[in-house]
């Protein structure tokens, strides 16, 4: 086991440099043995260096060439289980598993999926296309033609400021739930009270983060052709946010809606997909613990890690479905009035000498959220809420894949580790 070093934080409470227990030792058992075959192995801080260790009466201090542990030498006598040079410690490698899977999912999550969400935020404020785009097979295709005619970056566009709005959403949480007796965290044994400030919360943040994620949308659905390179920056969403919320900047139209006719649906689509893809989350890993004929082995990185990210992978699934007709509400009521333009989602039209997709204005008129949800009803049918579902069920195709592939690369390199 590793040392600790000084001044961290174990199990049992902070040791610092003032606790008198700081430098002592404390005799633990090493993890998944029978009791009687479990040795001791001592907790020291500072590090294990030669003459640093605690001694009791009758012990020597080890020498370096002990620390070593060669094979057969006094290092693996003495019990230090020092690890052979050249290959990485069982915790160390779980460890750089784990990191490795979870950042394989962020970044798909993040970063590769981009395309697909800015294709679907598209189909879902254009109330002129034909298409509707309900199949992943039409939205690739459409995809393709977008990045031919304007190239990569216009499949990339908005995506700094997609992360702007997250760092925005977990500071507001953070000070909310400082300031306010909300809980940002449920315990394993909640209340109806505990779980109704979380969900709160999750509403309060939303609306906090509102005025940045319309700034945001726009320049998401923004065509590239009209976009000004020169004028804009990294932190257009921030200050495209505060002009909204203060009433200026750059004039909109007289349809633009207040933000507060669009509290309530922000609010109502942040609880409702939170809470569908943490239920979800929770039922399929109970599922998943009640369907194993073996017992998890924590020390396998793949029982300590993918059941987790597939949970959560299912729970998002879900909560995207559900909540699909209310975003696509969202969306309109959030882009009303804005004076954006943006790309045809029929297809490429050639116009003059070169080809270039045609470009359309967002000239929606609804009174508020209601108005909004009778008039895709009535006019577009029950269809119209899910215009661009086939990018979202591309985007998770692709999570999922890269998932799967991460999975079975990791069992490789285990059973590579077994035989070797």
């Amino acid at each position: 086991m590793a040392s600790r070093r000084p001044d961290s934080f174990d199990g049992l409470g902070y040791r610092g440099r003032d606790d008198p227990l700081y430098g002592a030792s404390y005799p633990v058992r090493s993890a998944g043995a029978p009791a009687e075959l479990q040795h001791h192995h001592w907790v020291t801080t500072p590090p294990d260096i030669p003459g640093s260790r605690n001694l009791h009466p009758g012990e020597r201090t080890p020498q370096y060439d002990e620390l070593l542990g060669e094979h057969g030498g006094p290092g693996v006598a003495a019990g230090w289980d020092a690890p052979q040079p050249g290959v990485p410690p069982a915790e160390q490698l779980n460890r750089f598993a784990g990191f490795g899977i979870g950042l394989v999912s962020l970044f798909t999550e993040n970063v590769l999926a981009h395309p697909c969400i800015v294709l679907r935020r598209q189909c879902q404020v254009n109330y002129h296309a034909r298409c509707y785009h309900l199949t992943p097979f039409s939205a690739v295709t459409i995809m393709y033609s977008i990045t031919k005619a304007q190239g990569l970056k216009a499949l990339w566009k908005g995506m700094g400021s997609t992360f702007i709005v997250h760092g925005i959403t977990l500071g507001a949480e953070g000070i909310i739930s400082e300031f306010t007796p909300l809980p940002r965290e449920l315990p394993h044994r909640w209340s109806w009270k505990q779980l109704a400030g979380h969900l709160l919360l999750k509403g309060l943040t939303a609306v906090v983060a509102l005025p940045f994620y319309c700034a945001s949308l726009i320049e998401t659905v923004q065509s590239e052709i009209v976009r000004d390179e020169a004028s804009s920056g990294l932190l257009d969403c921030v200050r495209e946010g505060l002009a909204r919320v203060l009433g200026v900047g750059a004039p909109h139209s007289r349809r633009l809606l207040p933000l507060s006719c669009l509290l309530l649906p922000a609010a109502l689509h942040a609880i409702l997909r939170y809470a569908i893809a943490a239920s979800v989350q929770r039922a399929a890993l109970w599922l998943h613990q009640r369907g194993r004929k073996q017992r998890t082995d924590p020390s396998n990185p793949l029982d300590a890690y993918f059941p987790e990210l597939a949970a959560a992978w299912v729970g998002s699934l879900v909560a995207d479905v559900v909540v699909f007709p209310l975003e696509t509400a969202l969306h309109r009521l959030s882009l009303q009035g804005t004076r954006t333009i943006i790309d045809a989602t029929d297809g490429v039209v050639a116009t003059g000498n070169g080809g270039s997709p045609l470009v359309l204005p967002v000239n929606t008129q609804y009174d508020g959220f209601s108005d909004c949800l009778h008039a895709i009803r009535r006019k577009e049918g029950g269809a119209g809420f899910y215009r661009g579902f086939g990018a979202l069920v591309a985007q998770y195709a692709l999570h999922g894949a890269l998932l799967a592939a991460a999975r079975t690369l990791l069992r490789l390199l285990l059973l590579d580790r077994k035989h070797s």
